[in-house]
């Protein structure tokens, strides 16, 4: 009898150990999955913190409405000032599919260029659009692909004295443009530039 209890003494501690054994365990893997599921969220809500910063810190859709020193307006524009027009280029969240209303039309050589931002970060490639008059004593225009320019503009945050390197050329027609999003808010006005190939009737 004694050995018999001993028997299930020593069974009843082994299970015991074993269930306690689990217990722990299955604790730690919630402690791993919640401390993973954490960071995971900490993650998605510092990306999208990195997404609302580009938009509102980076980009100044409305200006002022002032045009550079020997910018000459447009004599027949395709959509005179006054009228509306479609937008159909994304240079930013919003901006295609809205109507526009032209504010002004310009005829001069407009660039792509690629620069790294006064404020430091990456280069940015391709960026439309500057205008010849926008840039610190440039030779007769068109510039050629490759040509280094300083540009007096401040479309974008670190752009304003930033140097940058002329990817492609065009003469053509600009406009300054009203609009409201297509993703809603406030009406953006006298938005620079707008060339017009990006432009259609409205419907």
């Amino acid at each position: 009898m004694k050995r018999n209890k001993l028997i299930i003494g020593i069974v009843s501690m082994i299970a015991v150990l074993l269930l306690s054994a689990c217990a722990n365990e299955t604790e730690e893997n919630t402690g791993t999955e919640t401390e993973s599921n954490t960071e995971e969220k900490k993650d998605m809500e510092s990306e999208s913190d990195s997404h609302e910063g580009m938009d509102h810190s980076e980009m100044n859709m409305s200006s002022t409405g002032e045009v550079p020193e020997g910018l000459e307006e447009a004599e027949n524009p395709t959509y005179e000032v006054g009228s509306q027009a479609m937008i159909e280029t994304d240079h930013m969240e919003g901006m295609k599919g809205a109507e526009a209303t032209i504010v002004g039309a310009y005829d001069t050589t407009v660039y792509t260029v690629s620069y790294t931002p006064t404020t430091g970060g990456e280069e940015v490639t391709d960026h439309k659009w500057i205008i010849h008059e926008e840039l610190e004593n440039p030779d007769d225009a068109p510039l050629e692909e490759g040509t280094e320019v300083t540009m007096n503009a401040d479309h974008m945050k670190g752009m304003d004295g930033a140097v940058a390197k002329i990817d492609s050329a065009e003469e053509t027609t600009v406009y300054m443009v009203d609009f409201v999003p297509t993703t809603g808010g406030e009406e953006v006005m006298n938005h620079k530039w707008v060339t017009e190939s990006e432009l259609s009737p409205v419907e």
